[in-house]
């Protein structure tokens, strides 16, 4: 599998009925899983479709819920290995 960067602007939408932050290319669907308290999100499933993978997709959906918890304020709570994963590679976006 090659390493092809993602499109310059991938859009991640947030599906609050799915509660999962999401993105489409292609016709295929990549998602994070999250699950809201009044004061943490928390992460807990990252999916990326085989054709999608090797552009760090998971990537950028990890970082755009991790955005969205800074921006309101939430605690973050990592159940998801992938998100552990990206928080060890990333500290400073704790």
């Amino acid at each position: 599998m090659n390493d092809i960067p993602p499109p310059p602007a991938v859009p991640v939408t947030v599906n609050r009925a799915a509660h999962r932050f999401e993105l489409a290319i292609d016709g295929q669907v990549a998602f994070l899983n999250y699950e809201r308290t009044p004061d943490t999100l928390v992460f807990v499933h990252t999916e990326v479709p085989l054709v999608l993978r090797g552009r760090h997709l998971g990537d950028v959906l990890v970082k755009a819920g991790l955005d969205a918890a800074h921006r309101e304020g939430l605690r973050i709570v990592a159940e998801c290995p992938f998100v552990r994963s990206y928080l060890r590679k990333h500290p400073e976006s704790v």
